[in-house]
């Protein structure tokens, strides 16, 4: 799973270059990708959610988080942060058990 999402990323923006009004198009293209990659490892009892967060890099920091209610037992998540010379984007996907 963690060369699918580098792979996924990577594709997406390795030669951009951080634009304000692309942004959320490219967040919205890696989700749909990040979910089929994770679909084709055929975990069909989990619902998948994937956050996506593409922001200008200029050398401050980010903090980001969130907090879920699930099964400790059988939920889990997945993120990947990537860091290019305009941009940064942090991908998250949450993998939960359906009952």
């Amino acid at each position: 799973w963690y060369q699918r999402r580098v792979r996924v990323i990577n594709e997406h923006l390795t030669s951009k270059t951080y634009d304000p009004d692309q942004a959320p198009t490219w967040c919205k293209n890696i989700t749909e990708a990040v979910k089929e990659r994770v679909k084709q490892l055929g975990m069909e009892r989990y619902k998948l959610a994937v956050n996506v967060v593409i922001g200008e890099q200029r050398g401050q920091g980010i903090k980001v988080g969130c907090r879920c209610f699930w099964d400790s037992d059988t939920d889990n998540y997945a993120q990947y942060f990537y860091m290019g010379e305009t941009m940064f984007c942090l991908a998250t996907a949450f993998g939960v058990f359906f009952y």
